[in-house]
């Protein structure tokens, strides 16, 4: 079996391999070609990759007679040019947004599988790309509300007097959200957060923030498949923006993280809102590839309205390309591994319900559920 790394196109600084997995691919008895110039980014040399046990060399090196091909985000079909039919390609692939690129995989008899849709269980916590990105994501969100911010996060008692520590709002808590609260708390700002799941209720006051929770709106949970949230009835939004609204007048930072899969970003915060922050005020907004949170951010860009600044930052790990790059390997590994004999090699069940989850095309057509549903 011979494994591929291929090398990121445009602004993505992510790499799909490390030394460390390849030497493992290599102990399962795989041939490892990389990509010449893969790992740069991530500071991650190509003699790196070769005293790992890897071969570097031309994409075309790579991909030729390559069983398995690993990439960060999903190759346009036309860069897999003189891969073998029945190849496998893994990755986020982003199905939804790319359908005709999914089209173009198939149309090239490439296998393909989105690491993405892997579904949030206990068995594929260790394969789950999403949460391992997430967690980074939260992180860097508060790293750089903090950069952003004038002031400081912890309270400070000099003799020229006493600094107030800075109130942080984590809006969503998942896994993002989690890691939020976790930074800011060590950064030592005070803390609130609020989610329409109530069972983050303890998991916000056992990393020691102050939850705010809609009350007496009774028999809302807020629970969607897969462990992520669904969409609210329209009493629980209009009490939640009651209740977000005075807090948020109140509020030196935010951190916004709620997402949907296969929908737009909820709004949580409106222009109005907006509008009674005090000046000076942060907010990172991590759903803005995905239209946002909050009423006037612009993916990628940096924007101030009402005198408070909106980040609305683009892939937020790509920024922490080493660890994010190793997180994301080991998912892909710990995927593979998991399904991989070294007698018989990979073989990937059609009824294994991780594998049905995650894979798009089989044997030149589309074969996902839940892409032709959506189609």
């Amino acid at each position: 079996m011979k494994v591929a790394i291929l090398k990121e196109a445009g602004d993505e600084t992510r790499v799909a391999a490390i030394p460390e997995t390849v030497k493992k691919f290599a102990a399962l008895g795989a041939e490892v070609a990389i990509e010449r110039g893969a790992g740069e980014q991530a500071g991650i040399a190509d003699t790196d990759y070769e005293g790992a046990g890897a071969a570097t060399g031309a994409r075309a090196e790579a991909l030729k007679d390559a069983d398995v091909i690993l990439c960060v985000q999903g190759p346009e079909p036309a860069a897999l040019a003189g891969a073998k039919s029945g190849a496998l390609l893994l990755g986020a692939l982003d199905p939804l947004r790319r359908r005709a690129a999914i089209d173009g995989y198939a149309a090239a008899t490439i296998d393909a599988l989105a690491m993405e849709w892997m579904p949030r269980s206990t068995r594929a916590q260790s394969m789950d790309i999403l949460s391992s990105q997430s967690n980074l994501a939260g992180y860097k969100a508060v790293v750089d509300a903090a950069s952003a911010y004038g002031r400081a996060f912890p309270m400070m008692m000099t003799a020229a007097g006493t600094v107030s520590p800075a109130k942080l709002f984590v809006m969503g808590v998942g896994v993002a959200g989690l890691q939020a609260i976790a930074t800011a708390k060590r950064l030592g700002a005070q803390v609130s957060a609020t989610d329409v799941r109530a069972a983050t209720r303890e998991q916000i006051q056992s990393l020691g923030a102050k939850p705010i929770f809609v009350e007496n709106v009774a028999g809302i949970e807020g629970e969607g498949t897969g462990g992520y949230a669904s969409e609210m009835s329209p009493e629980y939004q209009a009490a939640q923006a009651e209740l977000v609204s005075g807090h948020l007048a109140k509020q030196d930072l935010v951190i916004t993280t709620a997402l949907i899969p296969g929908k737009p970003a909820p709004r949580l915060i409106s222009d109005a809102q907006l509008a009674t922050m005090k000046p000076g005020s942060v907010i990172v907004d991590l759903a803005a590839e995905a239209g946002g949170n909050v009423e006037g951010t612009v993916a990628g860009e940096r924007v101030t309205k009402h005198g408070v600044t909106i980040l609305g930052p683009v892939q937020l790990a790509r920024t922490l390309a080493a660890d994010s790059s190793a997180l994301f390997a080991r998912n892909l590994y710990n995927f593979l591994a998991a399904f991989w004999d070294k007698e018989a090699g990979l073989a990937l069940p059609d009824d294994d319900e991780l594998v049905k989850a995650i894979r798009l095309t089989r044997d030149g057509a589309v074969v996902s559920e839940r892409l032709v549903a959506a189609s």
